[in-house]
């Protein structure tokens, strides 16, 4: 069973955007296959083998989701935000702003997709496996 302990550790190791591909790789090594990220107030429900699932507590104050989505400036914000010139709280006020919903990231496609409000596609990125 993945404990809510294990991915915070791992999660730890995050500092910047550009360490994301790690930590895909090291959740993936726990058993996790699946999660998805609600940018309102930072939770997280995490699915894994077994039909295993786990969510973690909202991370701050809820924030309200623009009703129209702004794809080129998010993608803009993303690529900051993994070349590290973005924190992760900026990043997620500005994913809200932006009409960013949420991200589900596939262990088994190793894809990050990030979706609208009205839970339309904005983006599909292939996670690098290599770090």
């Amino acid at each position: 069973m993945i404990s809510l302990e294990q991915i915070k550790a791992a999660h730890s190791k995050v500092k910047s955007g550009a360490d994301f591909p790690a930590y895909i790789q090291d959740i993936k090594s726990l058993g996790v296959s699946y999660y998805e990220t609600f940018v309102n107030d930072g939770h997280t429900i995490f699915s894994g083998t077994n039909g295993y699932t786990t969510i973690s507590p909202a991370r701050y104050e809820a924030l309200t989701i623009a009703d129209n989505c702004n794809k080129e400036q998010f993608k803009s914000d993303l690529k900051a935000h993994q070349q590290g010139e973005i924190d992760y709280p900026t990043f997620s006020k500005l994913s809200t702003r932006l009409g960013v919903e949420k991200w589900a990231v596939s262990m088994e496609q190793m894809t990050c997709t990030y979706y609208d409000k009205a839970g339309n596609q904005v983006l599909v990125e292939k996670i690098p496996q290599k770090v």
